[in-house]
């Protein structure tokens, strides 16, 4: 009884869950019966049974091609099929053929079995960008009153702090303040090995804390973090159909009139013509209904282009329909915004040079006048200092000269920071190798922060926005990949943007531009290039991002403006996925075209074989849905790496 208890359940989700597979089978053992029933001549109930088999196996197909005829006014594929078993079994009953209506059964069998594959097929290719939905929860703990307590993830807001215990997924998307952990990323970001993160750092929304509890800092709404906008663009890319598909599915709508129209012409035509008999005629005009429709061009796209899409957020890339994931693969030129795109975005020190040997006075005169500033470079100092564990004596009476620098005063002595002339007027004159230092620091696109104690110059600091590691690797793996142009556009000055080209191999760059400059460079690579994708992060690269044709967003550091702008989010900001992201567009173009030729020859050999008398109904049928199968299962060659 226990047994049967547990079962029932089990069976009723099975037949929930995968409701073609179910009519699919029972579909089978019915044919089977009504077979097995004609041979031991039991017509009447043979018929009874394979009665049964095509209003199983073939309810959902004859009830969709019926919708889209009274609905939509035009023909499909389904219909299409079951006009063809009804009209065997009916020429079957006709001619007291019995074994006619088994071939019509076979028909809606094998037609059945089909859409159950292709639904397992869609459903595995779906099944690994649904897993995202996973990693959300439903609650968080807030610390509120100097107490954790549990709310759900609705009623969380800007500000509130959140623990995350070992183990558990991160919530909502927040700021450490307390507490050190690794991290899984990998389901967001694709990376593979866990990443350290500490007070200042940001952590994600569905990422697998560690061993360490953490305490965060809310600073946008949950609704807002990277996971939710992940689930909208999964969700939309789901529903989105390319060109290609969409030209297939008018091409379809025509397609099945045509077929239609021959098939009648065929049934009536060759009495005259050829000399066949009516039963032949008509035998031969079914069996051109079945292996002339459309059914495996239908599905030479659209699993090939979900299967990538799928591959693709594995990576850590997420296309927002196939339309770009097809686009990604014709792309010929690049164009990089250079801030937080080939940089890392954060200013950093690049370069110390002090009078006296040791840079630490320097560091630490320096550090004590910055940390009254909030400004990036005063912060990137002061940073810098910490991270070379140094302590200063605080800094008084401290008055910052908009542009110019800050002044303040260190154990009674006058400090000064800032640019050279500001800091010069108030010390002593600079030595030869501290300006010539300087002027070189300032031709490689850094800027200069001269620091003085007392009346005496201390040295010169070089601070710089940082390229990204993986910036000349990335941008070396395109070139080899073939991509003719990688461009650089950016606001910031020419000595700067040129500098960073140089170090990373950027073939042409266009500095001090405004956004509308930008779209302008764009659309002038795009009269060269024709298809041009453009990679960026901010405000400001929203409108190139719409302009080219496809538009790449950087998925941690990239505004919310860009990242619904683009086609494509790059989730960890991993510069070197692009290479990954064009090949599997090519690879997707590649399979793609390889299914609609195999599709359309393969209709093109069974119509001969069937005008050659060689075909008979269940061959028909097996070649058609066996080629259907065949390109749907093709399509799901991308979704290995």
């Amino acid at each position: 009884m226990v047994s049967a208890s547990l079962s029932a359940p089990r069976f009723s989700s099975l037949v929930k869950d995968h409701p073609d597979a179910i009519a699919a089978l029972t579909c089978a053992v019915l044919v089977l019966l009504g077979w097995q029933s004609l041979n031991l001549g039991w017509v009447g109930a043979a018929i009874l049974i394979l009665t049964a088999a095509y209003v199983i196996g073939g309810f959902e197909s004859a009830r969709e091609g019926l919708t889209t005829l009274f609905k939509e006014k035009e023909l499909d594929v389904d219909l299409l099929m079951i006009v063809a078993a009804l009209g065997a079994a009916s020429l079957g009953l006709w001619r007291r053929e019995y074994f006619m209506i088994v071939d019509g059964a076979v028909l809606i069998l094998i037609f059945a079995i089909s859409g159950a594959l292709e639904g397992y097929a869609m459903q595995r290719t779906e099944r690994s960008i649904r897993g995202l939905m996973s990693l959300t929860t439903d609650t968080a703990w807030v610390i509120r009153g100097g107490r954790a307590e549990t709310v759900p993830i609705a009623a969380l807001v800007v500000g509130d702090q959140v623990l995350v215990k070992p183990g558990e997924l991160v919530p909502t998307d927040g700021l450490v303040i307390e507490g050190v952990s690794t991290l899984n990323q990998a389901p967001i970001t694709g990376e593979s090995i866990p990443v350290e993160k500490a007070i200042g750092d940001e952590v994600f929304a569905g990422t697998i804390n560690g061993s360490g509890a953490l305490r965060l800092k809310i600073h946008q709404p949950p609704e807002s973090s990277l996971i939710q906008r992940v689930i909208h663009l999964v969700q939309q890319a789901q529903t989105e159909a390319p060109p290609s598909q969409q030209f297939i599915e008018r091409f379809e709508r025509g397609y099945a009139k045509v077929i239609v129209i021959a098939g009648i012409l065929l049934a009536v035509l060759p009495p005259f013509l050829l000399g066949w008999s009516w039963e032949q005629t008509i035998y031969r005009a079914l069996i051109f209904l079945v292996v002339a429709s459309p059914c495996a061009l239908m599905a030479s796209i659209m699993p090939a282009l979900l299967s990538g899409i799928a591959n693709g957020a594995r990576r850590g890339i997420l296309f927002k329909n196939g339309a770009q994931l097809e686009r990604m693969g014709r792309v010929r030129a690049i164009a990089f915004d250079k801030t937080g795109t080939l940089t890392t975005g954060r200013v950093e020190v690049a370069g110390m040079l002090a009078v006296e040997q040791s840079t630490q006075p320097l560091l630490e005169v320096a550090a004590a006048l910055e940390s009254l500033s909030e400004h990036p470079i005063g912060e990137a100092i002061v940073r810098a200092a910490r991270q070379q564990n140094l302590t200063w004596t605080e800094a008084v009476n401290g008055q910052a000269q908009v542009g110019q620098g800050i002044t303040g005063e260190i154990n009674c002595q006058a400090a000064v920071v800032g640019k050279a002339a500001f800091v010069q007027s108030q010390a002593q004159r600079a030595s030869p190798t501290l300006i010539q230092q300087s002027q070189q620091w300032e031709a490689e696109g850094k800027t200069v922060v001269w620091v003085a104690y007392g009346d005496q110059v201390l040295g010169i600091i070089a601070v710089a926005d940082t390229v990204r590691p993986t910036a000349a690797r990335a941008i070396a793996q395109l070139k080899r990949l073939g991509v003719e142009q990688i461009v650089m556009l950016t606001g910031d000055n020419a000595r700067t943007a040129q500098s960073i080209a140089q170090q990373i191999g950027v073939d042409q760059v266009h500095a001090e531009l405004l956004p509308e400059d930008k779209v302008d460079v764009i659309q002038r690579l795009q009269k060269q290039y024709q298809t041009v994708a453009m990679v960026g992060d901010g405000i400001n690269d929203a409108p190139a991002l719409a302009q080219a044709s496809v538009g790449i967003a950087m998925g941690v550091a990239g505004s919310d403006v860009a990242l619904e702008t683009a086609d494509v989010v790059l989730m960890a900001d991993r510069l070197e996925q692009l290479e990954h992201a064009i090949r599997l567009g090519r690879r997707a173009q590649s399979v793609v075209k390889q299914n609609i030729v195999f599709a359309l020859g393969f209709v093109v050999i069974l119509l001969i074989s069937n005008f050659a008398g060689n075909l008979t109904l269940p061959l028909g049928v097996l070649g058609h849905e066996g080629s259907t199968v065949i390109v749907t299962l093709s399509g799901l060659r991308l979704l290995r790496n």
